[in-house]
């Protein structure tokens, strides 16, 4: 396990190192970032404000869709500031609603709790889960999530995803359906046969978001569509009105708690805590899969042990903690490889270019015009015709939809094909 603190130590190092140039890549890439910026941002505010719904169903009120966007928007900015692993996406998945709804319906049927001290115990179990969190980073317990094969991530991811549809689908409609058709439509705009590049594109980059407001404006022109039982519109006060102060306030009704109920809190925190650990390590560790070829070290002892920071913080202000969640941190990283693809893609163009053109230069002479070709050898026979250049070119576009992590072996073979060529 190594001795206390060591992988925290060596997080921070090795992150320290790369942490300017993490920020300077981000500014310098200029608009294009916009493009996975406002993805990652629906894909990760819809189920949070449909889990806030459900909170504030079970919880009769406690809970809302402001406190779980409240929650993201504090955890979001701080570890997208000090986090160890920037690629990871924070939220209110749908594991936590489950145990809050448990810890509701306890304090609700306990006489000396009731539900007006609900917010209060959870309280003092979001601390005993941070202790919990804290102690596991300080021992290096995230070294076992090394030893975690790819199909133990993909069966956890499925687990969050059965849940998830399991709510979904009660609040299925018109609308629902189709919202997905058309974002999915969207997302493979690039490889459309109509309309210019730069069209598909902007389409492709910002078809979600564009679909979530539309089909937002329709579900407007006809409400009748929608079923009774499915939420319509949601209630949501501002963090400053009265009806949101309260959570501002519950530190204070911590020990207002009997003492036997604040350790009785242990109990659940521990279920809480494991599965906040299992969660947020397969989520970082399915954002840095091998054939994403990231460059920069992971962080799991210090992400976890922020969590643990963060998750307290919630505890004091009300809130249900957020953690990494599935599939949205894969999805961030799988959003800014695609512009790493367009730029390889960009590259093959230019060089089957250059494998099938020589450049020409005329000049005047007395005697005419002369036609001078650069001492250059001729290309390779086998792929001087303009005929396998194209096939190539759909071959390599295949390559590029479909298995994106060949990329770098693409890229080391064509500079080499290159250099013989023209050395």
């Amino acid at each position: 396990m190594g001795a206390p603190f060591e992988g925290i130590i060596q997080d921070v190092k090795g992150r320290v190192k790369c942490y300017k140039q993490d920020w300077v890549c981000a500014i310098c890439s200029g608009v294009s970032i916009f493009a996975p910026t406002f993805y990652i941002f629906f894909a990760s505010a819809l189920p949070v404000i449909a889990f806030g719904e459900q909170l504030s169903r079970d919880t009769n009120g406690s809970l809302s869709t402001v406190e779980t966007l409240a929650s993201i928007a504090i955890c979001g900015i701080i570890h997208s500031i000090i986090g160890g692993q920037p690629l990871l996406i924070l939220g209110v998945a749908e594991p936590t609603v489950i145990m809050y709804t448990y810890l509701y319906n306890f304090c609700k049927n306990t006489p000396d709790l009731g539900a007006e001290l609900f917010l209060a115990w959870a309280g003092w179990v979001c601390f005993w889960m941070a202790f919990m969190l804290i102690l596991l980073a300080i021992f290096n317990a995230c070294n076992i999530i090394t030893r975690f094969t790819r199909i133990a991530g993909e069966l956890f991811g499925m687990l969050i995803t059965v849940l998830f549809f399991k709510e979904a689908i009660k609040g299925l409609s018109f609308f629902s359906l189709g919202l997905i058709v058309f974002a999915l439509k969207s997302r493979r705009a690039r490889t459309w046969r109509y309309g210019t590049r730069k069209l598909r594109g902007f389409i492709a980059d910002y078809g979600v978001p564009m679909m979530v407001v539309l089909w937002t404006a329709v579900s407007y022109i006809k409400p009748s569509i929608v079923p009774h039982d499915v939420p319509r519109r949601l209630f949501c006060p501002l963090p400053w009105e009265p009806a949101s102060l309260y959570h501002w306030t519950v530190a204070k009704d911590m020990w207002k708690v009997p003492v036997v109920y604040i350790f009785g809190a242990i109990i659940p925190a521990s279920m809480i805590a494991d599965l906040y650990f299992f969660d947020h390590s397969v989520a970082s560790k399915m954002a840095q899969q091998k054939e994403f070829n990231l460059q920069k070290p992971s962080a799991y002892h210090y992400d976890v042990f922020l969590l643990g920071i963060m998750t307290l913080i919630c505890g004091l202000l009300g809130l249900p903690p957020s953690n990494g969640v599935l599939p949205q941190s894969p999805m961030h990283t799988k959003s800014l490889a695609v512009l790493r693809r367009q730029l390889i893609r960009k590259k093959l163009s230019h060089w089957c270019l250059l494998l099938s053109l020589q450049p020409t230069v005329v000049s005047s002479s007395s005697f005419g015009i002369e036609e001078h070709r650069p001492s250059l050898p001729p290309p390779l026979p086998s792929t001087s015709s303009l005929v396998k250049n194209f096939f190539y070119g759909i071959i390599m576009k295949q390559v590029s939809e479909h298995f994106p992590f060949a990329f770098m072996a693409v890229d080391v073979l064509m500079k080499n094909l290159i250099g013989r060529v023209y050395s």
